[in-house]
């Protein structure tokens, strides 16, 4: 205060500037702080699984799915977080479904607020008559676990299946058979990993992937929660969204769990998500805080 005085009294623009620049990050800084106070769950701290899968509209749901990649993408450079692809299935419209590992403190803390159905309205560059279009895509995710967390899988529990990697842009996976696909028998869970050269390399990030699943599979079964379990079964169409983002007729992006919008769609799609993360995330604690009356959904 006394510097901001002495500011004043001497009209120092460029010191007055400078006081205004570091209370203003001090006031980032605490309000992350705030965020992560928000962070308590079990694996909150932990790095991220992120699945993105197509859903109904064909062509569509595959360009769809590209923009929600390049979403989080950008979303997790902005954080400082590093993202592996560790699966990926390209089709003639974008992506049909990819898999990748956000590596950084809290980041399946931040973005397990995006698991469920992301829907978009837009006039659809595909369609030469430029009619709206609807379409939708799920997002999945689930910590990383770290080593120290053990997850019983029985070899006879295990199929292991290899394939040749391959894809529409070929970019992104190499062209050997090298791509292996796990499938966890009693749960019907199936995880795949295509990025390494190596068909070993891939087994074994398949299976940290499966580890992660299963854990998140046998957490839900032991805590009882039903809604979460019920609405990753959901179908991945109209209905089911937690969230909205109309380009057309106008702008708009709509959590409809927490009711917080956006206007500005470009820069959501930029990666600009925080304010639907921390919107679900206090109405979360809000409800702990209530006893578990207030909906999550």
């Amino acid at each position: 205060m006394e510097m901001w005085r002495l500011a004043l009294e001497e009209k120092d623009e460029s010191l007055e500037a400078e006081l205004i620049s570091s209370w203003e990050g001090l006031e980032k800084k605490y309000g992350d702080l705030k965020i992560i106070e928000l962070l308590s769950g079990e694996n909150d701290a932990s790095s991220a699984f992120l699945t993105i899968h197509s859903g109904a509209g064909s062509t569509e749901a595959e360009d769809w799915v590209s923009m929600l990649y390049r979403m989080y993408n950008r979303w997790a450079d902005r954080h400082g977080y590093t993202v592996d692809i560790l699966d990926i299935l390209e089709g003639e419209g974008g992506i049909k479904s990819v898999t990748l590992q956000v590596n950084g403190p809290y980041a399946y803390g931040y973005l397990k607020a995006e698991t469920g159905i992301h829907r978009l309205v837009r006039i659809s560059p595909f369609d030469s008559n430029s009619r709206r279009h609807t379409s939708f895509a799920s997002v999945f995710c689930f910590p990383v676990l770290d080593d120290t967390i053990d997850v019983d899988i029985k070899p006879e529990d295990l199929r292991v299946d290899t394939y040749r990697a391959g894809g529409a842009g070929g970019q992104h996976v190499n062209k050997t058979d090298s791509a292996v696909r796990l499938t966890h028998l009693p749960t019907g869970i199936v995880v795949q990993c295509q990025n390494e050269r190596s068909q070993y390399k891939n087994k074994a990030f398949a299976m940290k992937v499966l580890r992660s699943r299963l854990y998140e599979y046998y957490k839900n079964e032991r805590d009882k929660d039903r809604e979460k379990m019920e609405q990753e079964k959901k179908d991945i169409s109209w209905g089911n969204q937690i969230r909205s983002y109309t380009f057309q007729p106008y702008t708009l992006v709509k959590d409809h769990r927490t009711k917080h919008e956006v206007g500005n769609i470009q820069a959501v799609m930029d990666g600009e998500i925080d304010s639907f993360i921390e919107e679900l995330l206090k109405m979360q604690w809000l409800g702990k805080a209530d006893g578990g009356q207030r909906s999550d959904s």
